[in-house]
């Protein structure tokens, strides 16, 4: 089992404030920086966001389809 796995276990059920906590992170990374890199921070936000099983989407955005089955 990976490290990551085990951070998916232990956040399920916290999706919200795991999500808050990549949001702050990302906050304090642009504050320390100056927002010289902010473009490389949203995009690691959202990456990481979407391996914790998080879409990043906003509750007003339209669901996005379903990517089509493996074959």
């Amino acid at each position: 089992m990976s490290v990551f796995d085990k951070l998916k276990g232990m956040l399920k059920g916290h999706e919200e404030q795991a999500s808050k906590g990549v949001d702050k992170a990302g906050d304090y990374v642009d504050g320390k920086t100056q927002s010289k890199y902010s473009g490389q921070v949203d995009t690691a936000q959202e990456k990481l966001k979407e391996q914790l099983g998080q879409t990043g989407q906003r509750p007003d955005s339209p669901p996005q389809p379903p990517p089509p089955p493996q074959q």
